[in-house]
């Protein structure tokens, strides 16, 4: 944003700070790195570490799993229920896809609520789909909160994430409430086959048709990512170890080594989990918005944005600002800020001049790009972990709409491997993996139960 000579003195330098407590330096990025490595080390050897480093009990898919299966996929405010069918060949194909909206009665209400409605989900499906209720089937459940799991298909709750607050969930098998659910309203002739993390279902979706797919990130609501480890390096895992390698989900969302504003605090603290999920509450798209509504409020405040002083009211509530919106804000390349201006009139911000248009647009921009930059100083940070001189190839599977809507954020994003990596940069290719974690989860499911077969 450019800052015209003849602006005040306090704008300026109020624009200056903000423009600097939202920068990342090559150096902060490579700081971020070491100590994001030092977290996965404790990790993954059983030491407290922000980072959980959890065993998935699976690998990355060899290209030959064949199938029917149903999958649930439950990573947010709403769940979908897909049937898949995997040809053996590295090829699959959906056949249909129900989406279901939780309501914040379910998202805050009791365990028994939320899973009966899952499973009422899943009934609906079957009955609109034809599908049978007497023919066994096979179930894969893509969960995308922490779980501790014990095996491929049973695993405990951690804690919520993602504004979910559900009572008698944390602490108890994941598995064992859905099937229960599903023998409560009638359904006996399906079984949780496989429970995957949204991250390890993306991993292994894109890795079914991308053999050189090391990585799977998400980038939506929430976000975390998963690689494939050697079992040597999980010095915390006990017993026989089942394979050469397994994935591990990161939960790189709690990655708490980072330098955070005044903003992030008061955003932080209002939310249901303070003091967790950092990097979660400075990345993903559940918070931008929030961040960029507590931003401004400031900004009006010091009376520098928005000249009606009673603009305070219109983001008065929490997260009344959302993230899609500022993909609508930061689209908008016109001269007079149409769209910007559209917006603020729509929120009851009239008469804005050009320079708070450019103003709210610059803020936004600034959230943004600290977001890309961490998500992508987050991916760097894995790749190097895996292959420290970069000489592999490394396909990154991604899934969620920040990824994938946000202008601009992809290549935010490949700026930061090509000041890091320079030529080699070219080694890390990102992949939009669009709705992978469900297909990921039945691939999941027919290698389980190949296994037990």
């Amino acid at each position: 944003m450019v800052i015209r000579e003849n602006t005040p003195i306090a704008y300026k330098e109020f624009i200056r700070y903000l423009n600097k407590i939202f920068s990342l330096s090559m150096n902060d990025i490579r700081n971020i790195i070491k100590d994001f490595h030092s977290e996965m080390y404790k990790g993954l050897s059983g030491f407290e570490s922000s980072l959980k480093m959890i065993p998935s009990f699976t690998d990355r898919a060899k290209g030959t799993e064949k199938g029917k299966f149903i999958a649930v996929d439950l990573g947010g405010t709403n769940f979908r229920v897909i049937s898949v069918e995997l040809d053996g060949k590295g090829e699959f194909s959906v056949s249909a896809v129900n989406k279901y909206v939780i309501d914040k009665q379910y998202m805050e209400g009791s365990g028994e609520q939320l899973f009966n409605f899952i499973a009422n989900g899943i009934k609906s499906f079957m009955e609109w789909n034809n599908i049978s209720f007497n023919k066994k089937l096979e179930l894969a459940f893509t969960f995308s909160f922490p779980v501790e799991q014990t095996n491929i298909a049973a695993g405990k709750l951690l804690t919520w994430t993602k504004g979910f607050s559900a009572s008698n969930v944390v602490g108890e098998d994941i598995v064992v409430m859905l099937n229960e659910a599903l023998r409560r309203i009638g359904i006996k002739n399906l079984k949780v086959a496989a429970l995957v993390n949204d991250t390890v279902g993306t991993l292994v979706a894109k890795s079914y048709t991308e053999p050189s797919c090391d990585v799977g990130v998400i980038l939506g609501t929430g976000t975390n990512a998963c690689y494939p480890e050697k079992m040597a390096n999980i010095k915390k895992w006990r017993g026989i170890s089942p394979k050469e390698t397994m994935i591990i989900n990161i939960e790189w969302g709690n990655f708490d080594k980072l330098p955070i504003t005044v903003y992030d605090k008061v955003v932080d603290a209002a939310s249901l989990n303070p003091g967790c999920q950092r990097l979660e509450k400075m990345v993903s798209g559940m918070f931008l918005g929030e961040i960029l509504r507590v931003l401004v409020r400031d900004l009006i405040k010091r009376d520098l944005i928005f000249q009606d002083k009673s603009a305070v009211n219109a983001f008065s509530r929490h997260s009344s600002l959302k993230t899609k919106e500022m993909d609508l804000i930061e689209a908008d390349t016109s001269n007079n800020l149409g769209d910007v201006e559209a917006f603020l009139a729509k929120v009851g911000i009239k008469n804005v001049t050009l320079e708070s248009k450019k103003l709210f647009k610059h803020i936004g921009k600034l959230i943004a790009s600290r977001s890309a930059k961490l998500a992508a100083a987050s991916i760097a940070a894995v790749v190097l972990w895996m292959d420290p001189e970069i000489k592999n190839s490394h396909t990154i599977g991604i899934d969620g709409s920040l990824f994938e809507k946000y202008p601009g954020y992809k290549k935010m994003m490949k700026n930061v491997f090509k000041s890091l990596f320079k030529k080699d940069a070219k080694h890390i290719v990102l992949e939009s993996t669009k709705d992978g974690s469900g297909v990921g989860a039945a691939i999941i499911a027919a290698i389980a139960t190949s296994t037990e077969g």
